[in-house]
């Protein structure tokens, strides 16, 4: 299954959190947000399809995380949870950790924001660059 959210850039982005990364519907972002790395998303963890939560929600699934801006691509692999919760209305983390939260979307992911090609991140400064997290869940 496939999921895609598209987000957009700010100047505040600086994607340096050692052991997350964040999407936000926000639309405001202060220099402390450093794992988010991207704002005004379409969707949030609990506007996901059901079909997808449950699939989250399963410890054996594998989850793949792609993040595109303009010609790059950036993809996490993560694991899903069976307490997974997934009702924040604002937010996605993807986390390195087994920490949950209503905000977390997978645990145990290869990489954080922290590993953004610094190309990605230039763009994603710009207000008007666009992105998209395309979530595929196995």
């Amino acid at each position: 299954m496939k999921f895609e959210i598209e987000f957009s850039g700010h100047e505040n982005i600086c994607s340096t959190h050692q052991k997350t990364i964040e999407i936000t519907k926000e639309s405001n972002l202060t220099p402390r947000g450093d794992c988010i790395v991207g704002v005004n998303a379409k969707s949030g963890c609990a506007d996901l399809p059901e079909e997808l939560k449950n699939k989250l929600k399963n410890p054996d699934s594998k989850v793949t995380f792609s993040i595109k801006v303009g010609n790059e691509d950036f993809v996490i692999k993560g694991k899903g949870h069976s307490e997974l919760i997934l009702t924040h209305t604002e937010d996605i983390v993807l986390r390195k950790s087994n920490f949950i939260c209503p905000r977390t979307l997978a645990v145990k992911c290869d990489k954080a924001s922290n590993l953004l090609p610094r190309s990605m991140v230039k763009q994603l400064q710009d207000p008007k660059a666009l992105g998209t997290l395309t979530i595929t869940v196995e």
